[in-house]
């Protein structure tokens, strides 16, 4: 009983009716996959984490070309996994369809956006999970729930079919309870150019270990230790010469500017019941002047030509993926907010460049897991999942 109730939290109420099966044959043939309620899927409504979006879309007439290919590839569709409502959100809850259980930390939040597949991957619901990440909504999720979890290379995911919330840092991603898993899920859905190369140099990114709680960045540390055994050379770095809150702060407005373009007309039209925390967040987007836009551009700029610069093919930087443990589920918002510009903090290295990322469980700090992430270089999405195998015998380790 305790296994279903984790295992159906995952899932929004307006689930998929049956599986969809995928092809007898490929290389996903006899695995099951759940899709976050962002991608269509032909025959149901795509809701956005939210009940009045859900009720003013149709049924979609195809599915989105990842759940395509998923399909194609063998996979079975097993439903249609829970998200922060209009994917605006860190925390994974969801005001409308509930919090999903987060099986690794029960009691804790399980992150989000892309809740409910880092759940339902967690709880053995399902082999794989499609999620997306514009601001973390892959990366944390996986991390607090301990499962791996990937940020393809911006534009090597096809995001035909899905919703859009921020195009300029939207990206595809997915998750698994197995780094062979994410793997063989990554050569079904990673388009070209890849950029194959060996990885040989590790950078380890002292302003990203700053900034998270010691009981982490003592965790995530000591398997980055252990991971230079498996990397020829190992180099200090940092990546904002101005601080990270720069960054942050840029891809913020950025972000927010872009999400009122998504969905703005909607919430003005149909003014949506909002949960808490999304009505103020989209309070503040619809007034983003359009010189702060300009402005913050000319910074995003500068932070993806330094990323580039940065990981360069071979290199691979390390860092904690997120600030803290899952918070507890009641945690008062001022103490969420606090927790979401950590999070921000991290994640907008990747976001910003549209470089890939990859986190891997480290172990767990009083009983919850702690994740470890790796920036790739563009178009080097398949050398950080070759890189998750090769780790996997470290996980747990650094207890």
């Amino acid at each position: 009983m305790r296994s279903s109730v984790l295992q159906r939290s995952a899932f929004v109420p307006h689930d998929l009716t049956e599986p969809i099966k995928g092809r007898s044959d490929g290389p996903l043939a006899g695995l099951t996959a759940a899709v976050k309620d962002m991608y269509d899927i032909a025959g149901y409504r795509t809701g956005a984490g939210n009940p009045e979006w859900l009720a003013s879309r149709r049924p979609a007439e195809t599915h989105a070309d990842a759940v395509q290919k998923l399909l194609d590839a063998g996979a079975t569709i097993t439903g249609k996994t829970v998200c922060d409502e209009f994917f605006y959100s860190i925390t994974g809850a969801n005001a409308h369809y509930g919090t999903p259980v987060n099986p690794r930390a029960p009691g804790r939040l399980p992150g989000g956006s892309s809740s409910g597949s880092a759940a339902a991957c967690a709880a053995g619901a399902c082999d794989l999970a499609l999620g997306s990440d514009t601001a973390g909504s892959v990366r944390v999720p996986a991390a607090l729930c301990g499962v791996y979890g990937i940020r393809a290379t911006q534009g090597r995911f096809d995001m035909g079919g899905a919703t859009a919330m921020a195009p300029s840092f939207d990206a595809g991603g997915w998750f698994s309870a197995s780094p062979g898993l994410l793997r063989r899920a990554g050569a079904v859905l990673l388009e070209s150019p890849q950029r194959a190369a060996p990885v040989t140099q590790l950078t380890i990114l002292d302003d990203a270990f700053e900034t998270v709680d010691p009981r982490v960045a003592t965790l995530v540390d000591a398997m980055v230790a252990a991971a230079q055994d498996r990397i020829s050379a190992a180099t200090h770095d940092r990546a904002a010469p101005k601080g990270l809150d720069t960054w942050r702060e840029a891809m913020r407005i950025v972000q927010a500017h872009e999400v009122w373009a998504s969905f703005g007309e909607f919430i003005t039209k149909h003014r949506p019941n909002l949960g808490p925390g999304i009505r103020e967040r989209m309070e503040i987007a619809a007034r983003i002047p359009n010189d702060q836009v300009a402005r913050a551009h000319v910074v995003t700029a500068q932070a993806t030509q330094r990323m580039d610069e940065l990981v360069v093919p071979g290199t691979v930087l390390a860092m904690p993926t997120a600030p803290s443990i899952a918070p507890p589920l009641a945690t008062p918002a001022d103490e969420l907010e606090s927790f979401r510009v950590g999070v921000m903090r991290l994640v907008c290295m990747a976001s910003i460049s549209g470089l890939p990322q990859l986190t891997i469980p480290a172990g767990t700090a009083d009983g919850a897991p702690v994740g470890l992430s790796f920036i790739g270089w563009r178009g080097g999405d398949e050398a950080l999942l070759s890189l998750a195998t090769a780790m996997a015998p470290l996980v747990g380790t650094a207890l």
